[in-house]
């Protein structure tokens, strides 16, 4: 099997070593076997940050703890794996047997995926990151005057403007045209139907293969959903992770009856 080395083009960092975790992700070393054929995938995972000075940064609470396990699973699966994690991911797993790229920024994360573009095809792409939806705009102090410094001074109130931030999982099907692409929506307010919704919409405005859903709006779990209007039900990770390659694997099958290329066999 040819090895997925990221590190052949600009940037990249191969098999980056994870220190060890005391909160470990279990590798479900025998929970999976190999469905279909072997195939190139791309997982992301973990939080971006945004600059608010030379010191300081906004982020989010996301672990990459999620992301980590289904490379480990799909690795385990047989398949090539490489995992985007995002600098500020608390989540580890020790000597894994894929390579681990880090990020900072989103505009980090669409640079290095917009290289890897221009390398071997992959199959599939998990967009697990959770990116900043905003970015720092404008930092002013009490008179309205902008604070440009390296270290921003904590002696007294400041007025923080901040602005949306460019959408990647958009930006994807452009990159990765051929490729099997699934989103996230974790939704914290409203009900599970207003979740299932914006998970749907977004289908839609990313154009993608397949969105999963969660977060305290949607309840216990994950629900997939697919381009044919189905939801499947996954009540843990490790059927989410199931579920994910049997999507993978049924939508392969339909692009090879559209007479499209399937899946790559991973030979150079």
């Amino acid at each position: 099997m040819a090895a997925f080395d990221p590190s052949a083009r600009r940037g990249l960092a191969k098999n980056i070593p994870s220190p060890l975790h005391e909160g470990r992700l279990p590798l479900a070393q025998d929970s999976f076997r190999r469905i279909g054929e072997i195939v190139r995938i791309v997982v992301t995972c973990g939080p971006s940050s945004e600059p608010l000075d030379r010191v300081r940064r906004l982020t989010n609470v996301s672990t990459g703890s999620l992301g980590l396990f289904l490379s480990s699973v799909f690795a385990d699966a047989g398949h090539e794996v490489c995992c985007f994690r995002g600098t500020g991911a608390s989540a580890y797993v020790s000597a894994p047997a894929f390579p681990i790229v880090p990020f900072t920024t989103a505009e980090d994360l669409a640079r290095e995926l917009k290289i890897l573009a221009q390398g071997r095809p992959i199959d599939a792409l998990f967009h697990a990151a959770a990116l900043s939806d905003f970015r720092v705009g404008i930092i002013q102090d009490q008179a309205g005057r902008p604070l440009r410094s390296g270290k921003i001074p904590s002696d007294a109130s400041c007025l923080l403007t901040l602005v949306p931030a460019p959408k990647l999982l958009p930006k994807l099907r452009e990159l990765f045209a051929h490729a099997f692409l699934a989103g996230w929506k974790f939704e914290v307010e409203g009900d599970r139907a207003a979740a299932i919704a914006r998970g749907e919409r977004q289908m839609v405005d990313a154009r993608t293969d397949l969105c999963v859903v969660n977060g305290p709006a949607y309840g216990t779990g994950f629900g997939l959903l697919a381009r044919s209007g189905a939801l499947l039900a996954a009540e843990d990770r490790e059927s989410l992770a199931k579920l994910l390659l049997a999507q993978l694997v049924r939508w392969d099958q339909e692009q090879a009856r559209r007479g499209r290329p399937p899946c790559s066999d991973a030979s150079p």
